[in-house]
């Protein structure tokens, strides 16, 4: 077999044992690493490389934030306030929701997710439903807002990056409303979705008593980490290292807090965290990253730009197209890094503004991680958090949700860049 093919075979029979064997997909994640670098595809040095450990050290040093803040009682104080403030149990689900939006602005998508996931779980609790539909919303109400600003997600701080763009550049980007309003009108949009997807909780919640909070101190420590994270965006522009340094510091305090308040074992608290997910996230990472190493990703954002004519409208919706199923299956990061500079080749070929191919390249990678359940970090750890409180979400499933609200956010916002841009 040509070795060029065979990074691709490992991706594509990787991503199908992870559809029809969703139970067993961290066995499958490890077993392809493994096969990628005794193939020679990787290195071992390459292969611990490809792995984002910035997204890791926000994953793993969040879990020991997210288990005490958990076990303070706040979560579910929280998700008592939002039954006891809305009508029915649809629009306490919409509001969390809508929460979690407002704080992937600022935060990280992974750590909103794991922020929000204990209110979630208390509030399904409460509810008595079922948390799946739940938590995918949230996954993916995540990845949504996390474009809107320059510190929101990975992909949007290489945009920003690479177009010497500011924070405030994405609100108003020379006098003309930026990618933020393109978002918030593809949020607009799915919001539809969303209501239909939860309309038949049409019962009223009812007024509960409030929980007793048996400690404030993990929501200081949860307040403290948001506050630098949102801060960190602005001295590590190129989201490399400090973000998840930021996580595993807190995460430590987390621990030590942990073990003397409440005198649980360290052994026992670190073999509870969700370590099927933690290996499953580092094996996509170095599977994607035999598809970038091997050329493919690079080979595929040549043909894109090889493929448009003349015509901009066509250019602008292949391009936003291409990008949406392209990051429903390989991480938006290494795609968005090859096409920004073949974007703008093609603004160039056309003699216009690149900002129309650039927002809508934004959009569209990272509006397409949310069809599928492992086309976005943020998906893998909300069905992760799910299977571990007994919940397996499949991938048709996850794809029901994801899919029309892709559809319906990317198309909003495809149109909103189309007529203030073009």
């Amino acid at each position: 077999m040509n070795n060029s093919m065979l990074p691709v075979l490992i991706f594509a029979l990787s991503y199908v044992f992870f559809i029809l064997f969703p139970a067993k997909r961290m066995f499958f994640a490890v077993g392809a690493s493994l096969l990628i670098v005794l193939t020679g595809i990787l290195t071992w040095q390459e292969a611990l490389a490809a792995v984002n450990w910035n997204v890791m050290g926000i994953f793993v040093g969040m879990l020991f934030v997210a288990d005490i803040f958990l076990d303070s009682r706040m979560p579910a104080c929280i998700a008592e306030s939002i039954v006891n403030r809305t009508r029915t149990i649809a629009w306490a689900i919409l509001a969390l929701c809508a929460l979690t939006g407002i704080l992937s602005i600022f935060i990280e998508n992974v750590a909103t997710v794991l922020i929000m996931a204990p209110i979630a779980l208390s509030l399904a609790k409460k509810l008595k439903i079922d948390p799946r539909n739940m938590m995918i919303a949230i996954a993916i109400a995540s990845n949504l807002q996390g474009a809107a600003t320059l510190i929101g997600d990975p992909p949007s701080m290489l945009l920003g990056g690479f177009a010497k763009m500011n924070f405030g550049d994405f609100f108003f980007y020379k006098g003309r409303p930026g990618i933020f309003f393109a978002v918030q009108s593809g949020a607009l949009a799915s919001f539809v979705v969303l209501y239909f997807l939860f309309r038949k909780h049409h019962q009223e919640t009812g007024r509960i008593k409030t929980e007793k909070i048996i400690s404030w101190v993990p929501t200081f420590i949860l307040v403290a980490l948001i506050a630098a994270l949102a801060a960190s965006s602005f001295f590590d522009k190129e989201f490399s290292y400090l973000a998840g340094m930021i996580c595993v510091v807190f995460g430590f305090i987390a621990l030590i807090w942990d073990r003397f308040v409440h005198k649980h074992p360290v052994r026992a608290t670190l073999r509870s965290l969700d370590w099927d997910t933690t290996f499953f996230l580092a094996g996509i990472f170095i599977i994607v990253g035999g598809l970038t190493r091997s050329g493919w990703i690079e080979s595929a954002a040549v043909y894109l730009s090889d493929s448009v004519g003349d015509d901009i409208f066509v250019t602008y919706t292949i391009l936003v197209v291409a990008s949406v199923l392209l990051s429903a299956f390989i991480d938006n990061v290494p795609y968005l890094a090859a096409m920004l500079p073949v974007a703008m080749g093609m603004a160039d070929k056309l003699s216009i503004e690149p900002q129309l191919f650039l927002f809508g390249l934004l959009i569209g990678a990272c509006l397409g991680g949310n069809i599928t359940p492992i086309g976005a970090s943020a998906n893998i750890v909300a069905c992760g958090l799910l299977k571990k409180e007994g919940y397996e979400v499949s991938f048709l499933e996850f794809v029901r949700i994801g899919l029309p609200y892709t559809i319906l956010a990317t198309s909003a916002a495809y149109i909103f860049v189309w007529l203030v841009w073009a």
